[in-house]
């Protein structure tokens, strides 16, 4: 049975109640307010850790140095601008969060890379968010720092420079567990670029308009989801990596290419829709990736393999309509689908059992393909039996014959039921 409590205990309760509140209370920290007309530079240096400045609607000429853990957080996007004069804001500092800006006006000094809000090393746990970063050299710099996130922003670059001139859109290097979330970038001269960098998340971003939408090295161990990278020269860049995971994402309308795998390995690139680029996959120097249930349709390559690139399971893609459905040279045979055939637009056998499975296989450049490369009226003619003879006559006498990409098991329709969608992109 328990006892009532003393006064002195109730006492104690409560001056421990009280105590409890006030650490809560300045973990939190206060609010400073800033209004059109004050200055947030004043306002950051009477700032103290875990504060939040809280800033007005209006616009403030101002370049910022935020170097204490604090929130940064705008009321109606408010605009700090640089005026053309180095960075808007500076950051020396962890745990620093800022969200809800018009953030404009960088300098253009690519050899002190002049950005909307550049992090120095050691600014761990950085968090940037619903913020317009518009006008700068570079859009967010991330550099020697761990978990960042940028999330929700639109980045425009000065587009009126040339694009060798201009910054990227969001630059990551040397980061341990960043994450790229739903930002839009355009007009940079790389969307996202990223180097020396591990265990990194990039998720929902749409790059467009730009020289490449991600240069990626040396990144290993990261992921690649549910982005859309269009009307760019090239759309996703990754080279030099391990342990990479590139899915459901989307790449059109890239002149260059749509995704280029170039001396990558032990990664998985699948369920991508690759449409309406110069090559739909750039394939260059990668081994022992798995490629698969990918729909490529419309490129005028499908896939460029080259430099190797044989020991890869390529398994369950759609390639439709693509002017050049591969291009490959190299001495020896690479063969496709072996766990699960892939669907070809343009394969010629026939299905007597009416398995889904084509009864003969399928090879990608034999001699016929060829011709009709070099030669697009020949298409008029693919169904005569002339040129089912000369395709016949060229897989029986090896002379005439390429090496080639050869799917014994190619299926004889499409995974990609609204491939249709994509025609024309």
């Amino acid at each position: 049975m328990s006892l009532p409590m003393s006064f002195q205990d109730l006492l104690k309760a409560g001056l421990l109640a009280a105590c409890l509140a006030l650490s809560v209370a300045a973990a939190q920290g206060a609010v400073v307010a800033v209004q059109p007309g004050q200055s947030i530079a004043d306002a950051i240096r009477g700032a103290r850790p875990g504060d939040t400045v809280q800033v007005a609607r209006g616009f403030y000429a101002e370049n910022l140095l935020i170097d204490k853990p604090i929130t940064l957080q705008g009321v109606d996007r408010p605009t700090i601008s640089a005026q053309g004069i180095g960075d808007v804001i500076r950051v020396s500092s962890p745990d620093v969060q800022i969200q809800g800006f018009i953030v404009r006006d960088s300098g253009i000094d690519l050899g002190a890379q002049n950005s909307g809000i550049f992090f120095q090393p050691g600014s761990d746990r950085a968090v940037v968010s619903d913020c317009t970063l518009v006008y700068n050299l570079f859009g967010v710099w991330l550099e020697q720092s761990r978990d960042a996130r940028v999330v929700g922003n639109v980045i425009t670059g000065k587009r009126d420079l040339l694009s060798a001139a201009r910054g990227n859109g969001i630059q990551v290097f040397n980061m341990n567990g960043v994450q790229i979330l739903d930002n839009n970038i355009s007009f940079t001269r790389d969307g996202i670029y990223v180097d020396v960098s591990s265990n990194a998340l990039f998720r929902g971003n749409k790059i467009h308009h730009l020289r490449y939408g991600t240069h990626y090295m040396n990144t290993n161990h990261s992921i690649w989801e549910n982005n859309e990278s269009y009307l760019n020269r090239g759309g996703l860049a990754l080279m030099e990596v391990r342990d990479l995971t590139v899915r459901n994402n989307l790449a059109w309308g890239n002149t260059d290419h749509g995704i280029m795998l170039r001396t990558i390995q032990d990664s998985v690139i699948e369920n991508n829709v690759v449409a309406g680029n110069g090559r739909g996959l750039f394939i260059y120097d990668a081994e022992y990736n798995i490629v698969r249930a990918n729909l490529v349709i419309g490129n005028r390559v499908g896939i460029h393999l080259t430099a190797g690139s044989g020991n890869n399971k390529v398994d369950g893609n759609d390639f439709i309509n693509n002017q050049e459905q591969v291009k490959y040279v190299a001495a020896r045979d690479v063969e496709w689908g072996r766990s699960k055939g892939n669907y070809w637009s343009n394969y010629n056998g026939w299905d007597q059992n009416a398995d889904g499975i084509g009864d003969m296989p399928y090879e990608a450049n034999d001699v016929v393909d060829r011709l009709n490369w070099q030669y697009p009226l020949l298409k008029l003619l693919l169904s005569s039996p002339s040129i089912q003879t000369l395709r016949f006559v060229a897989r029986q006498f090896p002379v005439l014959r390429a090496p080639s990409i050869v799917d014994k098991s190619p299926r004889m329709q499409p995974s990609h039921q609204d491939w249709r969608r994509w025609s024309g992109k």
